[in-house]
């Protein structure tokens, strides 16, 4: 895994088209190292006092489910 940091602040992950090649690796490997830093019981709390938002394009059946 590299750990070359490319600075992606200031920008959305809406779609995978919104990367290149090099960014999209680079979130993966990071993805990677957060994991294995989880399991390991060394994560930093790194989101602590940020707000985080998630889009869901198509609904959920569990969801739905749920309350039918």
């Amino acid at each position: 895994m590299a750990h070359d940091a490319i600075d992606l602040s200031g920008r959305h992950f809406l779609k995978e088209l919104d990367f290149g090649a090099a960014e999209f690796r680079s979130l993966i490997d990071l993805a990677a190292r957060l994991k294995a830093a989880k399991r390991a019981g060394t994560e930093v709390p790194r989101l602590r006092g940020r707000n985080i938002a998630l889009i869901f394009e198509k609904t959920s059946t569990r969801t739905r489910a749920a309350f039918e």
